[in-house]
């Protein structure tokens, strides 16, 4: 099962959009109505943050009826999740749980895409995400790639040690670098060091010096392949990972390049899915 998001975001969600009630349904007077609301698929999509989804309605006073977990991979047309309770209850929730379930969806389906696409070509292949996720939803989007079969490549600075030629332009350069990979490894032997290349000879370089992987950043499928096969030969023990536009539609060519791992932000941006939602009364 995957993880969940802590109740004081559900709060936050809520004390965005409903800060002081709804005003709407207190002047129609209807908040004590009992309804039902629902949620169906219009496309194939892959869910995420049903749970957190309903958390939000029942925060609101319904009481959830279903629920498919996120993960979950369903066909256009398939009902979801639905509550009853008060209208008022129903409409506090309505769009906070819709925004949720959307986005979430959206990032998720399109996750789940690019990972079945990779898995046909090559099924040893992981495909990871970078942390180019939109400030502030970082547990969604985390959720949500998870959801779709992907892992995160970094979830921030704190935990992983990734070094870019930005880096090592404080250092002396590339060359200087790599003479202390030996002293890094040391210092933290419980984890990977990854180094970016943004050429074949730095590839090279980076590989014989004892990193723990390569990260190939924007290089063709083509020219990608014949690299990994020199890296293959210098380095056999070293995993490559590649970087920089990889999409949906490119996704089976990078796979059949040899690569260990696929790391992309593509999946973060791009349309909702899109969801009906229903609220009907049960009122006699």
């Amino acid at each position: 099962m995957l993880y969940q998001l802590p109740d004081s975001d559900i709060e936050r969600f809520m004390d965005e959009d409903v800060p002081y009630g709804d005003l709407t349904t207190m002047l129609l007077g209807i908040g004590a109505l009992r309804g039902e609301i629902t949620f169906t698929s219009r496309e194939a999509t892959t869910l995420c943050c049903t749970e957190e989804a309903a958390r939000v309605l029942e925060r609101c006073g319904a009481a959830v009826n279903f629920l498919l977990p996120s993960g979950s991979t369903i066909d256009a047309g398939v009902t979801f999740l639905s509550a009853s309770g008060a209208a008022g209850s129903l409409h506090a929730g309505w769009k906070v749980a819709l925004n949720l379930l959307e986005y979430a969806s959206g990032i998720a389906t399109r996750t789940r895409k690019i990972v079945n696409r990779v898995k046909a070509v090559n099924d040893s292949i992981t495909v990871v995400t970078t942390r180019k996720s939109f400030p502030g939803t970082k547990k969604v989007a985390i959720k949500a790639i998870m959801a779709g079969g992907a892992l995160p490549h970094r979830l921030g600075l704190s935990e992983s040690v990734l070094v870019f030629r930005q880096h090592t332009a404080f250092c002396g350069g590339l060359e200087l670098f790599l003479q202390t990979v030996t002293g890094m490894k040391a210092k933290a032997p419980e984890h990977k060091i990854i180094v970016e290349a943004d050429s074949a000879e730095e590839a090279l370089a980076i590989a014989v010096a004892g990193v723990d992987v390569v990260q190939l950043d924007k290089l063709q499928p083509e020219a990608l392949t014949r690299l990994v096969q020199q890296l293959h030969i210098v380095a056999p023990a070293v995993k490559i990972s590649a970087a920089g536009g990889i999409i949906a539609e490119n996704a089976s060519a990078y796979a059949e390049t040899g690569v260990d791992m696929l790391v992309l932000s593509a999946v973060y941006f791009g349309k909702p899915s899109d969801i009906a939602v229903s609220i009907t009364s049960l009122q006699p």
